[in-house]
């Protein structure tokens, strides 16, 4: 199935738009990448413009940010703490933007957008 960014076929009231023209391949989406905690996954997809985007399907590392010290590390991903985009998410250990992970440092919010930028970079909380 192909997910379409596009205008709606309904109006509010339940009627239909007549389409002035067919689906275009420039509106084109693709499914969420729910980036989950495991061993490292990641795969390339191709973008408008020829460009290529990494996404992130499993991952156990994270980049990690300490404010005290300004200094980053490579440390391990034990699990998913908070959510704020969907509180389902915390019992599938799923990592999005603001997430609250727990790491071998301690407590720490995802910074990044994992499913798209192939990494997970995050600053630990105190």
């Amino acid at each position: 199935m192909v997910i379409i960014h596009g205008k709606a076929k309904r109006k509010p009231s339940g009627g239909r738009y007549t389409a002035c023209r067919p689906k275009r391949r420039a509106q084109k989406g693709s499914m969420p990448t729910h980036t989950k905690v495991g061993e490292q996954v990641a795969k390339n997809s191709k973008t408008k413009g020829g460009g290529l985007k990494t996404k992130l399907l499993f991952a156990d590392k994270v980049n990690l940010l300490d404010p005290a010290t300004r200094k980053y590390s490579i440390e391990s991903i034990k699990t998913v703490l908070e959510n704020p985009a969907n509180r389902h998410f915390v019992r599938r250990n799923i990592m999005t933007h603001g997430t609250i992970i727990e790491t071998s440092k301690g407590k720490a919010r995802v910074t990044g957008r994992p499913g798209q930028e192939g990494m997970v970079n995050a600053v630990l909380i105190k």
